[in-house]
């Protein structure tokens, strides 16, 4: 099963995110997705080997953003690919057949593609549009959310993310998605994980196993 919240980690150094991983998984989040950017490899499996002892204290789930041979390494839950250009084919080829796969769309033709491909989740977004981003992708709202799920039709999670506030969860599952992704929200204040949990009923989604 697959939970319906997911923390994507942040912070500015090593050390940052390790303390708000630490603190995320003190207060109840089932999953995480380990996430920093400008870092070397060798030192993001450090980062990833320290993570994973915390997470695997808490019984809470890793995901590894992109780094797939990382998250085969260090025996992680699985992984996120947010990047184009990382193939869900590619990456399948390198981890455990236990290890799930989810990644990043914006449109219909991504999700479609993404299904081909069977990821295991897809995360749909941006919901809103960040101050702090470049804005070179559609911000698909409600409207852009319902659009797609309708279309879909597909029994595979789809999650939503992008500036994501308690406020927005009632609507967002209205549209047909089935979860969301949260960074910035809870990073700011972590008992927001439990109004989160409410507001989605914690029920996980179903999660589809792929054979190969």
């Amino acid at each position: 099963m697959i939970p319906k919240l997911h923390y994507i980690s942040e912070g500015n150094s090593p050390k940052e995110v390790l303390e708000n991983i630490q603190k995320a998984c003190t207060s109840g989040i089932e999953i995480v997705q380990l996430k920093l950017g400008n870092i070397s490899e060798k030192k993001f499996l450090k980062l990833a080997n320290e993570v994973k002892e915390i997470t695997s204290y808490f019984q809470t789930r890793l995901l590894i953003n992109n780094y797939y041979k990382i998250a085969k390494e260090i025996k992680a839950d699985g992984v996120h690919l947010d990047k184009k250009h990382l193939c869900a084919i590619d990456a399948r080829k390198h981890l455990y057949t236990w290890q799930i796969i989810g990644a990043t769309a914006n449109t219909l033709q991504d999700c479609e593609m993404l299904l081909e491909k069977q990821v295991d989740y897809i995360t749909l977004s941006p919901f809103k549009s960040s101050i702090l981003e470049k804005k070179s992708e559609a911000v698909l709202g409600l409207n852009g959310y319902t659009l797609i799920t309708e279309a879909l039709q597909t029994e595979t999670p789809i999650l939503g993310f992008g500036e994501i506030t308690p406020n927005d969860v009632s609507a967002i599952l209205k549209t047909g998605i089935s979860g969301i992704a949260v960074s910035e929200e809870i990073t700011k204040n972590f008992d927001a994980i439990k109004t989160f949990h409410q507001l989605l009923k914690s029920s996980s989604t179903e999660e589809k196993r792929h054979t190969f």
